[in-house]
Formats: C-alpha cells, structure tokens, sequence
C-alpha cells in the first residue's frame, strides 16, 4: 500500500470521525422546537369567573389533543390572561397578549361589556379573536370569528316557543349591561308581534344581591314566564330567592344559564334554557368529548355547557384553518377560517363566510334534578346565522344600539 493511500485513509477517517462528533454534539444541543402561542382570555376572578373558568379548561383540551396527534411539528403553548371580570382590564391584557406575549390567536371573553372592549384591540393590531358565548348580535368585526349563537339563532325563536307554550304575560330580568338590554330590545318586538303583555323589565348590576324587590314584584305581578338574560352570581341570588318564593314554580327560561352554573344554583322544577349544546346530547362524538373533558379536569362530575363546547371546537377551527393557509399569521388565518367546518360534540360547525359568525342549532332543555337539561325542542337544522335580525335594516339598528348605549328608554 503506497503512502498516499494511507494517508487518503486517515484523512478519510478523521473526516468521518470529525462528522459524527459534531452530528452527536447537534442531537445531544438541539433546541426543541418553539412552541406557538395562542393566547386564553377569561375572567379567572370575579363575577364571571364561574362561567369563564372551565373556557379555559376547553381550550386547554383542544390544545392537549392537537398536540397529542402532532397536527403541528411545533407544540402549542397557553398563555393564560385574567380579565378579572372587568372589560377594561380585558382590553389591556388583550394588548398585552398581542404585544408583548406575541400570540397568534386570542380565544376569549364571555361579556359582551368584554368583547366589545377587546374589539378595537383585535382590529387596530389586525389580530384574531374567537368568541364562544352566545350575545345579542347587531356586530360584525373583520378580526373576530363569533362561534356563539346570534339572535336569530337563540333569542328569536326562543322567545317564540316560550311564547307559545309557557304564555304571553311576560316578565323581563337582566344584568345592567349591553347584552340584556339588547337581548330584551329584539325580545320585546316579538312579544308586541305576538299580542304578549310586557308586566315590567328589570335590570340588576353584574354580581348584585339585590333580588328581593324583584320577587316581590314577580309575586304581584304572576307573570306566565320570565324571560331570564341575568349573567354571573346574580343567578344564584335570583334563583334562590325564587325557590324560596310563592311563584317558584313559575316557568324561567334562561339565555346564560348552562349545566355548569345550574349545578351552583338552587333548583327550579320550571327552569328552562336555550342553547346550541347540552351535555345530555347522546353521541358518540359527544361523550368521547365529555370523557376527555372529566378526564383532564379529573372530576368524573364535571359538567359541560354550550360555551365549553364553543370555546373547545374554536380553537379546532382555528388549527384546521393553519394547516390550510400554511401559516400561523392572524392575517392569513383569518382569511383561510372562512372555509372551515368541524364535526363537534353538538353537530356540524360552519363558518359562515358572509357574517363570520357559525352555522348553529336551537335546542330548548328543561332543567332536571341531577343538573342537566332535558331537551324539549330542538331546531332540526342548523341555522343560518344573522347577528342583524333582518325586520330592522342596518342603520335602524345602528340607531338602536346607540339609543342603548346613550342610556335612553329601550321602548319604541
């Protein structure tokens, strides 16, 4: 062997030795990959923290399962943001969670008081916000994706079927904020429509005590059905002072009551709710969902609601549109979300290009002893959604809104 050939060998293996020291010193000093961050914002204190807690607790599902089946080769992260009940505090921490945190999705807010001050947030950065709660619709944001029920989806034909089989003398209660005064606005022309007696319309401040007047009166009154749009622990007031009441048994149908604060508030043999989900749907899809849901919580008494269902498939929605836009941008999300649908617990989710608001069943349950609802009538369908309710045109209830805003009488 010649002398150049040994020295082409050792040259050779020094090489190779020298490739795989540094291929061992790469595998063993790799980063793992950066992980995507989407933010979560929701009342983890104060009034709304019963209801917007377990939101949390159903993006993280989504975001364990997509990570789980390796939908992305980087993980997601949670960044958690606490809107302490307050719209503006949600508005920072919205800024927040856009400027400094750099998510690429917010999935948030119960309130409309909340979602409305987080809206500007989401438009002036061209963000993207997923809003999971049913509201009172007359909105329409270029950067926010409404996976809760519009009005013509809960509040109309809700009213329509109480008015029909629970009676036309009715009495309306809220919280002091916008959804209920809206909610009651839409509410009360159908009432007039349907030759119904409005006996009074009440309003209480978000986590308010002061229920006692208010059964007093509905003890005078004797109303066939009170039209119930209260948020928050003033339920459990109100709901309390009622079953303690002569009217106790008088029928309630609710718009943000579902199974998880049923569970915290005394029980109304008449008490009824319109959603889009309830947990007593009985589907596969839906009881793989609530296993998973008890599962990560570990609680096997832990219940599900409409909400928790939004809050869960929105944050699928928002995968299957990255995965489609190949990228994780708000800009080009935003664009490719517009397509999506997904198979949830409650059915088939679509977006609705038009409105970016869902395509969402009507389903009406009766309140049951062990805390879920009973479903008394149900949409059959998927319904179309229109957050401006098309007896008014889009000026008129510009006008309207304005006039609520202002604080001016919510009558014709």
């Amino acid at each position: 062997m010649s002398h150049s050939t040994i020295n082409y060998q050792r040259i050779s293996l020094l090489i190779f030795g020298l490739v795989t020291v540094i291929a061992i010193w790469n595998f063993f000093n790799q980063k793992p990959p950066q992980p995507i961050r989407i933010g979560v914002l929701h009342s983890l204190t104060g009034t709304m923290a019963i209801s917007e807690k377990p939101l949390v607790d159903a993006v993280r599902l989504a975001v364990n399962e997509i990570n789980a089946r390796g939908v992305f080769k980087q993980p997601l992260e949670m960044v958690i943001a606490d809107g302490q009940s307050n719209p503006t505090i949600f508005a920072k921490e919205a800024e927040r969670l856009i400027t400094q945190e750099n998510v690429n999705v917010i999935f948030g807010c119960w309130t409309s008081a909340s979602r409305k001050a987080v809206k500007p947030i989401v438009e002036k950065y061209n963000h993207l916000l997923f809003y999971p709660v049913q509201y009172e619709g007359l909105e329409q944001s270029p950067n926010i994706i409404y996976t809760g029920s519009a009005p013509n989806q809960q509040i109309v034909p809700a009213v329509r079927w109480a008015l029909k089989n629970l009676g036309h003398r009715v009495y309306l209660l809220g919280s002091d904020y916008i959804f209920p005064r809206t909610a009651n606005r839409i509410m009360k022309d159908f009432i007039r429509v349907a030759n119904g007696t409005l006996l009074a319309e009440r309003y209480l401040p978000l986590d308010s005590d002061g229920v006692d007047n208010i059964v007093q009166e509905i003890e005078k009154l004797k109303p066939d059905v009170i039209l119930n749009t209260i948020n928050g622990n003033s339920n459990a007031y109100f709901f309390k002072a009622l079953s303690q009441s002569s009217v106790k048994e008088t029928p309630v149908l609710s718009f943000s009551v579902g199974e998880n604060e049923l569970n915290h508030y005394p029980a109304l043999a008449t008490h009824y709710a319109a959603w889009s989900y309830f947990q007593s749907i009985d589907s596969p899809t839906n009881q793989r969902f609530i296993e998973n849901y008890r599962q990560l919580v570990g609680d096997t008494n832990r219940v599900t609601s409409d909400p928790i269902e939004a809050a869960y498939f929105s944050v699928y929605l928002w995968a299957q549109a990255v995965n489609d836009a190949n990228s994780f941008t708000p800009e080009n999300v935003n664009i490719s979300i517009l397509q999506q649908s997904f198979h949830a617990p409650s059915g088939i989710i679509s977006i609705d290009k038009k409105t970016r608001h869902t395509w969402k069943m009507l389903r009406i349950g009766q309140a049951q002893p062990d805390g879920q609802f009973k479903e008394v009538y149900n949409s059959q369908f998927p319904i179309r959604p229109e957050p401006f309710p098309d007896y008014h045109t889009k000026p008129e209830w510009a006008e309207i809104v304005n006039s609520l805003n202002n604080g001016k009488s919510t009558h014709d």
